[in-house]
C-alpha cells in the first residue's frame, strides 16, 4: 500500500510539520509513504499530475484556512482521474464539522484533532484490511454507504510519545522550518482554536535541546515555534533560551510570547542573546481594555508596553506586534488608538491583521451577539460587526498594506519619520497615504522598486502641496542604503564632483576615513547624517560614504 502525505503551504518557503509527524510516527510500520509538499501558488492541474504520477493508493491532506479549497478541488480531480484512490483529510480546517465536510467532499476518511496515534491505527488497520466499522479507532470518521461512521474523541497524547519529524537527508535550505517544543495554552481567546482545548503539554527539555542541535547543525536559517505562547512556563522558557544563547550558530529562532509575563530574570538571560538569534511575535490585538475583555484576554498595553521597551533596549531581539481589526465593540476610532498606541513603541514590525472566525472558535458561536458578519468562505474574515462597517474595514486594508509595504520592510524609515511629524497621529498619516495610493489605482497593480520610492514625492506634493527638495535627499539616503547604489531613478538628483570623490578615494585607500574594501560616495545638499540622528537641517556640500558589503557602514565627511 502506498499513501502520499500531502501538504499544500501558503508559500513555497514554507514547510509542514503536521505530514512529517505521520510519517514519522509510522515510519516502523512496513508501508510505502512518502511526503510531498506544494504550495497554493502552484497551477493545480500540475500538482494533479504529480500526485497521480506517484501511483499512490491513498492520499492524505493536511488542511487549513489558507488551503482548504485548492485540496477540495485537488480532491475533486483525484476521483476524476481514478476513482479507486482514497482520500484522509486532516487537520483544523476539517475538525470541526468533521462530518458534514466528508458529506459533502470526495473521500473515505477524515481525522479529527491531534492525528499521530489515529493514523497510526489507521494504517495499521488498512494493512490488516479490517473494516474501519468494527474497528474502534478514536478520532476517525469513516463515509459508508449507510452514512458517517465515529468512534469518538481521542485522548489528547503525551508529547513525549512524538517522534521527532526530522530526517538527516531533509533538504531544509532556504526553508522556514517550523518545530513545537509545547501543545496548547493557557489563555482562552475567543478568536483561537487554542481556546477549544485546555492545558499545555511539553517536551521533555532534553529531548528539546538535542532536537534544536539537528537544526543548529544543519544550519538552518529560520526555526519557527508553532508552541501558542512559549514562555507561559518561565523555568522551561529560559532553560531553551540559555542553550540557544551558548550555541554557536546563525540560526534565527522565532517564538510567540506574551510580552506581560516576561519575568526580570528571562529579560536579563534574553540580553545576552547575540543578535538576530531570536525574534518575537507579540499579540496585542488591541489596547482597548473593553475589548480585551469581550475575546477572554486580561491583559494591560502598559504591562506589554512595557516589557517590549526594556527588550528594546538591550538591542538584539526583532520584536512583531500583532492587532487585530473587527474584534467585539472594537470602532474605527478605537482601533485607530490601539494603533496609535502600538506605533508609539516603534517595534521593528507591526502586523494588522484582521478578525477570522475560525471553525470551532468560542468568536464563531458569539457572531451573532456582536453583530459580526463574516465571509462563509475560507478563511472566514470579518465583514462587518455593530461596530464597525465594512466601509471601514476596507480603509484600514489600505493602512494595512502601506504598513506592510512601508514600515515593515525596514527600507523607508527615515522618509516615514519625516511624513509622520506633519500628521496629529502616525494613523492619520498611514490612513492618508493608503487613500491616496487607493486613489491613484497604486494598490491595484504592481508597481516598480523605483516607483515606491516616487509616491512619496507625489503625495507630498499633490497632498501636503509642499515642497519635495528635501524629501528627495532624504530619499536618496533610503533609496541608496538599501538598493544597488550605481544607478539612481531619475526622479532623484546626482550632483557629480569628480574631483572631490578622487580627493575622497585617496583618503580611504590610506585608511583616513574609513576601511570599507568596496565603496560608494554620493553628494548630498544637506548633511544627511545629522538630519536623519538629530532631525537638524544643515544645508551645504556632504559626502557619505556607504559601504557595498555592510548597509549599516556609513560614514560622512
Amino acid at each position: 500500500m502506498k499513501v502520499l502525505l500531502v501538504a499544500v503551504n501558503s508559500k513555497f518557503i514554507h514547510s509542514n510539520l503536521a505530514v512529517r509527524y505521520l510519517k514519522a510516527f509510522t515510519k516502523d510500520i512496513e508501508y510505502n509513504c512518502k511526503v510531498r509538499e506544494f504550495s497554493i501558488n502552484d497551477i493545480v492541474d500540475k500538482v494533479l499530475q504529480e500526485i497521480i504520477n506517484e501511483k499512490p493508493n491513498l492520499v492524505a491532506f493536511s488542511c487549513y484556512i489558507w488551503n482548504i479549497e485548492y485540496i477540495k478541488m485537488l480532491a475533486n480531480l483525484i476521483k476524476c482521474v481514478d476513482e479507486n484512490i482514497e482520500i484522509l483529510y486532516g487537520g483544523p480546517e476539517v475538525s470541526y464539522d468533521c462530518k458534514e465536510f466528508l458529506i459533502n467532499n470526495p473521500g473515505e476518511f477524515l481525522i479529527e484533532g491531534e492525528g499521530e496515534k489515529t493514523y497510526r491505527e489507521f494504517i495499521q488497520l488498512k494493512l490488516l484490511k479490517k473494516d474501519f466499522t468494527e474497528v474502534n479507532i478514536k478520532g476517525l470518521y469513516t463515509k459508508t454507504e449507510n452514512g458517517v461512521f465515529y468512534s469518538g474523541k481521542r485522548e489528547y497524547m503525551d508529547m513525549n510519545e512524538l517522534v521527532f519529524p526530522y530526517e538527516e537527508n531533509d533538504k531544509l535550505d532556504n526553508k522556514i522550518v517550523y518545530y513545537e517544543a509545547s501543545r496548547g495554552c493557557p489563555f482562552n481567546c475567543k478568536y483561537c482554536l487554542s481556546s477549544t482545548f485546555h492545558g499545555v503539554r511539553f517536551l521533555n527539555i532534553e529531548r528539546v535541546k538535542k532536537e534544536l542541535k539537528y537544526f543548529i547543525n544543519k544550519k538552518v536559517k529560520l526555526v519557527k515555534f508553532v508552541d501558542r505562547t512559549f514562555n507561559c512556563n518561565p523555568k522551561f522558557a529560559m532553560e531553551i533560551w540559555s542553550f540557544l544563547i551558548n550555541e554557536e550558530t546563525n540560526t534565527t529562532f522565532h517564538f510567540e510570547i506574551s510580552a506581560d509575563i516576561l519575568t526580570k530574570e528571562e529579560i536579563k538571560i534574553l540580553a545576552k542573546a547575540p543578535l538576530n538569534r531570536f525574534q518575537f511575535e507579540i499579540g496585542v490585538q488591541t489596547t482597548n481594555n473593553k475589548v480585551l475583555k469581550n475575546i477572554n484576554r486580561y491583559v494591560n498595553f502598559e504591562d506589554i508596553k512595557e516589557k517590549v521597551e526594556e527588550l528594546q533596549k538591550i538591542k538584539n531581539i526583532k520584536q512583531h506586534l500583532d492587532l487585530i481589526a473587527g474584534l467585539p465593540e472594537e470602532d474605527f476610532k478605537s482601533f485607530k488608538k490601539s494603533f496609535n498606541d502600538v506605533y508609539s513603541i516603534y517595534p521593528e514590525e507591526i502586523q494588522l491583521g484582521f478578525l477570522k472566525l475560525l471553525k470551532g472558535s468560542d468568536m464563531r458561536e458569539e457572531a451573532s451577539k456582536w453583530g459580526m458578519v463574516y465571509s462563509p468562505y475560507p478563511p472566514y474574515e470579518i465583514l462587518k460587526t455593530n461596530h464597525i462597517s465594512y466601509e471601514e474595514l476596507v480603509k484600514l486594508k489600505r493602512v494595512e498594506m502601506v504598513l506592510d509595504k512601508y514600515y515593515n520592510s525596514g527600507k523607508f524609515r527615515n522618509i516615514l519619520k519625516y511624513f509622520i511629524i506633519k500628521f496629529k497621529t502616525p494613523f492619520d498619516f498611514y490612513y492618508e497615504m493608503g487613500s491616496f495610493l487607493y486613489y491613484k489605482g497604486y494598490l491595484n497593480r504592481n508597481i516598480s522598486a523605483a516607483d515606491y520610492y516616487k509616491v512619496f514625492i507625489e503625495f507630498n506634493e499633490e497632498v501636503l502641496k509642499e515642497n519635495s527638495i528635501l524629501l528627495k535627499e532624504i530619499i536618496k539616503f533610503d533609496y541608496l542604503k538599501y538598493n544597488k547604489k550605481k544607478w539612481l531613478p531619475p526622479f532623484l538628483d546626482r550632483y557629480v564632483d569628480k574631483d572631490k570623490e578622487k580627493e575622497i578615494k585617496s583618503k580611504i585607500k590610506k585608511g583616513e576615513i574609513c576601511n570599507f574594501d568596496k565603496f560608494h560616495i554620493e553628494k548630498f545638499n544637506i548633511n544627511i547624517i545629522k538630519y536623519v540622528s538629530l532631525g537638524i537641517i544643515e544645508k551645504g556640500n556632504f559626502y557619505v560614504i556607504f559601504d557595498e558589503k555592510d548597509r549599516n557602514g556609513i560614514v560622512s565627511i
